[in-house]
């Protein structure tokens, strides 16, 4: 059964550099434990916040190039790792989790909504997808951040790095009417081309879509399966219907309204579907907040793969994918104090790169570079303060 806003987690961490009006719409409260606190960060500049609504690939606000404001961490922070931006460590809720040897290997279904009127790059869809294969034929590796799993357990026994990809779904169904309105200044300045959102869904709309796409295939709906709806660019997503201008009972994609909040977020619906809804990135945005790594130092998209879109959404959908193989049903995983999850504690931290600014990368998957976010250890936490890692034998020079 879905609650009502506000949830504990659910859709992104919202992390904001300058914007305070609008963590206080959402009800946030800035969270860093002792072990791992950051310096204080430049004059004019909020510290990342801990959002009551949920969390993912969360939005922040845009580095100026012309200002440079970014959060540092303190030089005590020992050198393999990062600080979490919860209130670490995570603990277990006692319910289930995904990826085990009960529930078989993680098997993760990417759907790529292309409806009428909204065409999608094949070259976006492709890349994610290579992405996740090359996650899938790496599982057991101990280099990437995916290696974290094996440390979690659950009800129905012990997590496990173990991941299978189905083949990609191509959605051509049409967009049902709108389940949420497009405010009129919406309309344009979100994407980096200045072009803005023509239709809006709400969570319902999108598990409607993914649970017709799993029907007609006859797909399973337990823990070993996750399904990643990829929404098309112009397309907003809110939590709620209705409203997208009401921050006080919405939650949204990046707009100019109060309701900005998330970027991608994972759920459980009632049929026991564990799904992820993934949102058109937004970067170089008018609104100044992104989805990308123009943000924590990057001032530029970084684009390992020559596709700043898809390079982009690679970030949230690693973050969504581990936060549902470690608390899949949002209430009895594993999360800290504060309700973080583990992508949620390494939210836009990305730690040392390697390559050329403006294609830099921090992960080798299967020989191919990728750029996402750092993920939780409780074992790193214990052992240095810190948590944020990119691989568990991941050993920084």
């Amino acid at each position: 059964m879905k609650r009502a806003l506000p949830l504990r987690r659910r859709l992104t961490v919202v992390l904001a550099v300058g914007a305070a009006s609008l963590l206080t719409s959402l009800s946030l409260t800035a969270t860093s434990a002792s072990a791992q606190t950051p310096t204080s960060a430049p004059s004019g500049c909020a510290s990342a916040g801990a959002s009551k609504v949920g969390r993912i690939g969360g939005i922040d606000h845009a580095v100026s190039a012309a200002t440079g404001c970014a959060v540092g961490h303190s030089s005590a922070v020992h050198i393999d790792s990062d600080p979490a931006v919860g209130k670490p460590p995570l603990i277990y809720h006692g319910g289930p989790v995904m990826s085990t040897h009960s529930t078989g290997p993680l098997t993760i279904t990417p759907i790529f909504w292309t409806p009428p009127g909204h065409a999608m790059d094949p070259a976006y869809g492709g890349i994610i997808n290579r992405y996740l294969k090359d996650v899938s034929e790496a599982s057991g590796s101990r280099n990437n951040v995916f290696a974290t799993l094996n440390e979690y357990f659950g009800s129905n026994g012990k997590s496990r790095y173990d991941v299978d990809v189905r083949r990609a779904v191509v959605d051509t169904n049409a967009l049902p009417a709108d389940g949420c309105q497009v405010a009129s200044t919406d309309t344009q300045g979100i994407y980096a081309d200045n072009s803005g959102y023509d239709a809006c869904i709400d969570d319902a709309q999108v598990i409607a879509e993914t649970e017709s796409v799993v029907t007609a295939r006859h797909l399973p709906r337990d823990y070993g399966h996750i399904y990643v709806m990829f929404l098309p660019k112009h397309v907003e997503s809110c939590f709620s219907p209705g409203s997208t201008t009401d921050g006080n009972v919405n939650a949204c994609t990046i707009n100019y309204q109060p309701t900005a909040a998330f970027c991608a977020y994972h759920s459980q619906d009632s049929n026991g579907m564990v799904y992820a809804n993934m949102p058109f990135p937004v970067y170089h945005s008018g609104t100044h907040y992104t989805c990308g790594s123009e943000a924590r130092g990057h001032k530029v998209i970084e684009t390992p793969n020559g596709n700043p879109d898809a390079d982009t959404e690679i970030s949230p959908t690693s973050h969504e994918i581990m936060e549902a193989a470690t608390d899949p049903d949002v209430n009895t995983g594993w999360y800290d104090a504060s309700g973080y999850e583990n992508g949620d504690e390494c939210a836009y931290t990305y730690g040392p790169t390697q390559g050329t600014p403006g294609s830099l990368y921090n992960q080798v998957i299967n020989e191919r570079h990728y750029l996402t976010q750092e993920e939780f250890s409780n074992i790193d936490f214990a052992k240095t303060g810190a948590g944020c890692i990119q691989g568990t034998s991941t050993k920084r020079s």
